[in-house]
């Protein structure tokens, strides 16, 4: 049942929570930030995704070769660019359009 909500790659999550906001941004006449999570979804993302930045990091570290990344929403995005934001030896950046945004690993020039 949980899984329903989350949706793929939490879509669903993503889609609840925009919904909810609408709804309650047209009784407020601005728009709130209400957050929706399931289960700690949002939680185990954030920190799977901050392992998955560091891990990337080191590869191409090692190899001197930059790696893209999986595409992934802006708020994913934004995480993996905060975890590596310290680390002098790469450097991160967005590329592609809309669904298809995804980072790229690079070595430090």
């Amino acid at each position: 049942a949980m899984g329903l909500l989350i949706g793929r790659r939490g879509e669903t999550l993503r889609s609840l929570q925009f919904l909810l906001n609408l709804l309650v941004s047209r009784r407020v006449q601005k728009w709130p930030q209400v957050v929706v999570d399931v289960g700690n979804y949002r939680q185990r993302r954030q920190e799977s995704l901050e392992g998955l930045a560091r891990r990337m990091a080191e590869r191409v570290r090692q190899t001197g070769r930059p790696i893209m990344l999986e595409p992934m929403a802006a708020y994913e995005r934004r995480i993996v660019h905060l975890a590596l934001r310290e680390d002098k030896s790469i450097y991160t950046e967005s590329s592609g359009e809309g669904e298809n945004r995804k980072i790229v690993i690079y070595p430090a020039k």
